[in-house]
């Protein structure tokens, strides 16, 4: 099947051959027909499968088929992202798919200035990319009117729910016109995501293209025991024995993203490292220095690296196993794209015996371990109980997707609290309080 037969208008498949695709992944070729015909969709896929391209492509050309160009543009698309980096991936597809069309897009998150932001929105624009925070920020300052909006979308649903944006996303609810197409999308396709839907979407079509929870086949993931206090000993052996050119790690914290970065410069390892307490200007550089190959690791926490879109990244490392298993799914996800293979290794020490466990239930099988010859764990050595961040069994909100920390949520408030009924056990980083507050390429 190609792109042509799935209804999309000549300015659409240009652009689309422009990038060099003649062929629709799985999720492109269920969703895009179902949205074309003006239905909600429910659609479950793994990252990397160009769930992106499937609503961005159908959201522009029922758009195009009902724009006037002329007078001023009222915000008929609102597609929501946790975070700034995969709103900024969003923004792109859409003006890469779009480039041929009439029509005006915008991308608002916070980390950047307000001013900027205001004044394009009062020229108009047609697609409107946010993070929550930021987009309430408008609302707040009447800078913004959500009235017209004819469809929305949900990306990234599930990481929205697990950084406590319920709230946030209620409230955007209500300032958005009864009628309109709903499209939820996300990586994984969770009990909560469902219960979301239920209240959101009307007679969905349902997509699923991969098994619930379940990383790519094109991944290969072993685990690597060793004694806490020579993982990073181990990572750049390993990292220079193998002679790995583009390597993502994973940290739980900030902090040890930070003293990671510094210990591997030390070691000769070029790194850098991202998260929410970085600016958006160090977080984009250090991410294009990565991609041009500049950088041979970078550091980043859960939250820092979602949406992240790394052509043939072949290597991610585990250097701390995540407290929420389905966040293991997300972070190996970054590699194994695009029909590319890529392996996902976990350096896993005692204290993280019972993550490993959350993670192999998740999976439904178990993890081969290869204990690397030098490196071989001390029996001796007893579990510590792991280290959690300062709030982390408490939901926090974050105001603009930043992944900086934010203040603790009350558990009140109608319906079930972000802390009630999508709290899962220890939260990713989110951020701080809104008034210190300060795009995929391709099919996917």
């Amino acid at each position: 099947m190609s792109f042509d037969t799935l209804g999309l208008s000549a300015e659409l498949l240009r652009a689309v051959a422009e990038q060099g695709y003649s062929e629709p992944t799985p999720v492109q070729r269920q969703a895009i027909p179902v949205i074309l015909e003006g239905r909600d969709i429910l659609a479950g896929a793994q990252t990397g499968t160009g769930k992106t391209a499937g609503f961005t492509l159908p959201l522009l050309q029922r758009l195009n088929d009902t724009t006037s160009g002329k007078g001023r543009r009222p915000v008929r698309a609102l597609i929501l992202t946790p975070t700034r980096e995969l709103a900024a991936q969003v923004g792109e597809s859409v003006d890469t798919y779009g480039r041929h069309l009439p029509l005006i897009s915008a991308i608002i998150f916070g980390g950047v200035k307000i001013n900027p932001q205001i004044q394009k929105l009062r020229r108009g624009v047609d697609i409107l990319v946010a993070t929550p925070g930021r987009l309430l920020d408008h609302v707040s300052q009447k800078t913004l009117d959500l009235s017209s909006v004819e469809i929305l979308v949900l990306d990234e649903a599930d990481r929205m729910l697990d950084m406590g944006f319920i709230r946030d996303i209620r409230r955007i609810l209500a300032l958005l016109p009864q009628r309109r197409q709903n499209l939820l999308f996300s990586a994984t396709y969770s009990n909560d995501i469902r219960q979301l839907a239920d209240t959101l979407l009307d007679n969905p079509a349902l997509v699923e293209v991969a098994r619930r929870n379940t990383p790519t086949e094109l991944v290969s993931q072993v685990i690597h025991p060793v004694d806490r206090e020579r993982k990073r000993e181990l990572l750049s052996f390993m990292v220079g024995s193998q002679n790995w050119r583009q390597v993502l790690v994973f940290t739980r914290t900030k902090h040890g993203a930070n003293r990671l970065s510094k210990q591997l410069e030390k070691d000769g390892i070029s790194s850098a490292a991202i998260h929410g307490n970085k600016s958006q200007g160090a977080r984009t550089r250090a991410l294009q220095h990565f991609k041009r190959g500049e950088l041979r690791v970078l550091v980043a926490t859960d939250i820092a690296a979602r949406g992240l879109d790394i052509d043939q990244l072949p290597h991610v490392v585990n250097y701390e196993l995540p407290n929420v298993p389905e966040d293991y799914v997300h972070r190996i996800g970054r590699t194994g794209r695009a029909g590319n293979e890529g392996q996902a290794v976990s350096l896993v020490c005692v204290d993280e015996r019972r993550l490993l466990g959350d993670i192999e239930r998740l999976l439904k099988r178990d993890l081969p371990r290869v204990v690397i010859p030098g490196y071989e764990p001390d029996p001796s050595i007893r579990a510590e109980p792991i280290q959690k961040r300062s709030g982390a069994g408490a939901k926090t909100r974050s105001g603009n997707g930043s992944g900086q920390q934010q203040g603790k949520r009350s558990g009140g408030g109608g319906g079930a609290s972000a802390g009630s009924r999508f709290s899962k056990g220890g939260r990713p980083e989110t951020q701080k309080k809104r008034g210190s507050r300060r795009r995929a390429a391709g099919p996917g």
